[in-house]
C-alpha cells in the first residue's frame, strides 16, 4: 500500500503537469493609443523577443500609431501583420490597409510588404485573422521603431517577438 500511493501521485501529477506548464497567455497585449504618433511617443517593448500583439485602430486615412522594440546583437526580429477576417479589414484592398514601416537601430527603413492572405484561427479569442505579412531577420542590437500610417478606417494587429512568456512594455 505504502509504494501504491506514491505512484498514483505520480501518475496524477504528470497527468496535470502538461496543463500547469502550458502558459495561460499567447502574447502580451498592448494598444495603442491615439497619443503614439511616433515611435518616442509610443509604448517600448522592453525585450522585442517576447511575443506582443499590439493593436492599432484608425478611424480615418493619415492617422500614425507607433512603438518601439528592443533586441540585442543575435537575436532575431520577428514581425507579423495580421489582420481580423471581418468587415471592414478583410474587405479593404492592400493598398488602403495601414502601411507599416520598421527603421532599425542603424536608421535602415524597411517597408512591411503584403507577401500572403492566410487564414488563421485563434483558438484562446475564438477569432479568425489572415495573415498578410511575416518577416524575420538577424536583429542589429538596440531600439526599432515601428510606425503605422492608416489609408483608410482599419484594425490590425502587429505581432512582434515570439516567446510565449509575459513581457514588460513602458509607456
Amino acid at each position: 500500500m505504502k509504494r501504491i500511493f506514491p505512484i498514483a501521485l505520480l501518475v496524477a501529477l504528470a497527468m496535470v503537469m502538461p496543463q500547469m506548464a502550458t502558459p495561460a497567455w499567447a502574447h502580451t497585449p498592448v494598444i495603442l493609443l491615439n497619443s503614439d504618433t511616433t515611435p518616442k511617443a509610443g509604448p517600448l517593448l522592453v525585450d522585442g523577443t517576447v511575443s506582443f500583439a499590439i493593436r492599432a485602430s484608425f478611424t480615418k486615412s493619415g492617422q500614425k500609431k507607433a512603438f518601439r522594440a528592443a533586441l540585442k546583437k543575435g537575436e532575431e526580429l520577428v514581425v507579423e501583420y495580421l489582420i481580423v477576417d471581418k468587415k471592414p479589414e478583410n474587405a479593404l484592398k492592400n493598398r488602403k490597409l495601414p502601411r507599416l514601416v520598421v527603421t532599425s537601430p542603424s536608421g535602415k527603413k524597411m517597408v512591411i510588404k503584403f507577401n500572403e492572405r492566410t487564414d488563421f484561427y485563434y483558438s484562446s479569442l475564438n477569432t479568425n485573422y489572415i495573415y498578410l505579412a511575416r518577416y524575420r531577420a538577424p536583429a542589429e542590437a538596440g531600439v526599432y521603431q515601428f510606425v503605422a500610417t492608416s489609408r483608410a478606417p482599419a484594425a490590425v494587429v502587429l505581432v512582434v517577438g515570439e516567446k510565449e512568456i509575459p513581457g514588460e512594455v513602458k509607456r
